[in-house]
């Protein structure tokens, strides 16, 4: 696991703001109705209340819970999954508050410490939590130690276990990971460099997990995995292959506010990659309708 020490604020580099809604590129392709971004942070507007670990590795803007609703419906998106962003750790208030206030449209993944209660848990089910979120990338996560603990602890509640990590670490964790209780979810394509290429082992092991052991990828943060801003050209074939891996087990997020990046990316050029990953309407319709539904617990559309 990977240690992050505490830096003072002053050395803590700030993420720069989402574009403004109007400057996004418009949709290519019909978005369908109950069309899921299954990953995106909230960052409350006071740091007072809502304080940052000191531990971060990065200080994002205000990405408020207005912010949020109105980008997913720039965006036409219907519904929405946050995610616990790393610079709170495993205080999850903002997150679960905003949750509470849209229990049909939105649902969430917290993170946790093995030291949990039954009863926190049971209060983040029922404010919408679907999984938990372990983070061995940026400060003030929760990492791989904790995984068996946490898988056992909500593997009744029909949660599952969401890796934000680099695929190349894959190899030497299967042993482990093939052994957990609940599915797993691996954010971002893997996040590792597409420039890897798709018989790496970093990628075959992502690919061995979707097809062999039920894991779900999540089709996000191209502009993380690419060289290319911002066309990203070179992910298509590294998405493709997820798609066809295990099309009923991958989901779609924007990732916004788009933290620790720079230059800014357009949201909704973001989307539109959708329509060369995944040409046909019916498979567009199942990675951002049914297959987050089932995974999410959404009412069905």
């Amino acid at each position: 696991m990977t240690s992050f020490e505490p830096r003072p604020d002053a050395d803590i580099p700030h993420c720069l703001a989402p574009l403004p809604l109007g400057e996004h590129e418009p949709p290519a392709f019909d978005i369908p109705a109950g069309a899921v971004d299954t990953h995106a942070h909230v960052v409350a507007g006071d740091a007072g209340i809502y304080p940052m670990v000191p531990e971060r590795t990065y200080t994002p803007p205000p990405a408020t819970e207005q912010m949020y609703l109105d980008m997913l419906r720039s965006q036409g998106m219907s519904r929405g999954v946050l995610v616990q962003i790393s610079v709170y750790g495993t205080d999850n208030r903002y997150m679960l508050e905003v949750l509470r206030r849209h229990p049909d449209q939105l649902r969430g993944i917290g993170v946790v410490g093995p030291d949990v209660t039954d009863r926190e848990l049971q209060n983040m089910h029922a404010a919408g939590v679907r999984g938990l979120r372990l983070n061995v990338l940026f400060g003030g996560g929760i990492g791989f130690d904790a995984m068996e603990t946490l898988a056992h602890r909500t593997k009744d509640m029909g949660w599952h276990m969401q890796f934000l990590m680099d695929a190349r670490q894959l190899p030497e964790l299967l042993p482990r990971m093939r052994k957990l209780p609940v599915p797993g979810v691996v954010d971002h394509m893997g996040h590792m460099p597409v420039a890897e290429g798709l018989q790496s082992a970093g990628f075959q092991a992502l690919r061995h997990m979707l097809v062999d052991h039920g894991w779900w990828a999540k089709l996000s943060g191209a502009y993380r995995i690419s060289t290319r801003f911002d066309a990203y050209e070179d992910v298509t074939p590294w998405a493709r292959a997820l798609i066809e891996a295990a099309p009923d087990r991958v989901v779609w997020g924007s990732d916004w506010p788009h933290v620790h990046i720079s230059p800014m990316v357009d949201t909704g050029r973001l989307r539109n990659q959708l329509a060369a990953w995944a040409p046909e309407p019916e498979l567009r319709r199942r990675i951002l309708v049914s297959n987050p539904q089932r995974l999410y617990d959404f009412p069905a559309v």
